[in-house]
């Protein structure tokens, strides 16, 4: 019995850090206040800090400046783990990948802050590509992304995308990863959600799995949110003027479908190129857009042939001849 003492502490302090690491205290388990047989053991656990290591609450959640949605988050976004940003449509995925890529930049941006480079490396699925397109150089510029200090992978198959995914965590030099994938593929379940979300727990890199058209289901991430298009606000000139026609900025509509509260949260923001920032928005104080004035045909017209269905003129109603 004496023999087998040291290897039953050994596996109950290396279950004790697993469930650290997933921000589940296990039954039995002594207040967090206290020292847990993980720690003792010497293994690190996630969201606290062992003697010599300076690691605090807040650096690991970075807020977005959205109150309801950084409350629902436990204060921010997760910097440390698996985060899963879905759209329910393909036609919303310029909404969602809008959204990722300003979470990105904000990784970036404080990564910047320290004095790092801070690259980001996006991993787009094949499938995924060919439907939502592939990324602008000048797009990104815009939202914020430095274009020296971003990476584009183009794997032929999920398999690939998943091993260069996890491949990439194991190094802390990323500020994001950003996994782009179309559906609910059956390679990509629980146990390989697991495996990203345990590698980049023990990195420190986020990374956002990016899911077209996706549903809910079971995964190991921390957070999940579903990305809508929402109207944008008027634009404010320099002199105070609201500018009631062209493009303001962008804007979202996301829903808290897995967090720490007890039941979804949504909120209204929109992204800031400039000040490279998330600011609430109000959903009632933005105007629908209206009819237009002057409407156009919605698709353009064919080579050759007329652009819609011809005018039907007049009707007339005639009695029938038998």
């Amino acid at each position: 019995m004496a023999e087998n003492a040291v290897p039953r502490e050994t596996v109950l302090a290396l279950r004790d850090a697993i469930a650290r690491l997933e921000r589940d205290r296990p039954s039995g388990s002594c207040l967090p206040s206290l020292e847990t047989e993980g720690e003792r053991a010497g293994f690190s656990a996630s969201g606290r800090s062992l003697p010599g290591q300076d690691v605090t609450r807040q650096e690991d959640v970075l807020p977005l400046g959205v109150p309801a949605l950084d409350h629902a988050m436990s204060g921010g976004l997760p910097l440390k783990g698996l985060s899963e940003i879905r759209v329910a449509e393909t036609r919303d995925a310029g909404a969602a990948t809008g959204f990722t890529l300003g979470l990105a930049a904000l990784c970036q941006a404080r990564r910047k802050a320290r004095g790092e480079l801070g690259p980001i490396l996006w991993i787009s699925e094949t499938m995924a590509g060919q439907e939502a397109g592939e990324p602008y150089g000048v797009g990104l510029s815009l939202l914020g992304i430095d274009l020296r200090a971003a990476l584009f992978s183009r794997p032929r198959n999920l398999q690939q995308a998943l091993w260069i995914a996890e491949a990439a965590l194991g190094f802390s030099v990323f500020s994001a990863v950003i996994l782009e994938i179309r559906g609910n593929p059956a390679r990509l379940g629980l146990p390989e959600s697991r495996r990203l979300q345990l590698r980049s727990m023990g990195s420190g890199v986020p990374i956002f799995l990016l899911r077209q058209a996706g549903e809910e289901e079971a995964s190991s991430a921390h957070l999940r949110l579903l990305v809508r298009p929402a109207p944008a606000a008027p634009f404010m000139l320099p002199d105070g003027t609201m500018l009631t026609t062209g493009i303001g900025h962008p804007a979202f509509h996301v829903i808290a479908e897995k967090t720490r509260a007890f039941s979804p949260v949504d909120a209204y923001l929109e992204w800031s190129s400039h000040a490279r920032r998330f600011h609430p928005l109000d959903p009632v104080a933005v105007p629908l857009p209206a009819n237009a004035a002057d409407p156009v045909t919605v698709l353009s017209a064919s080579v050759g042939r007329p652009g819609g269905a011809p005018t039907l003129g007049r009707v007339m109603a005639f009695k029938r001849a038998s």
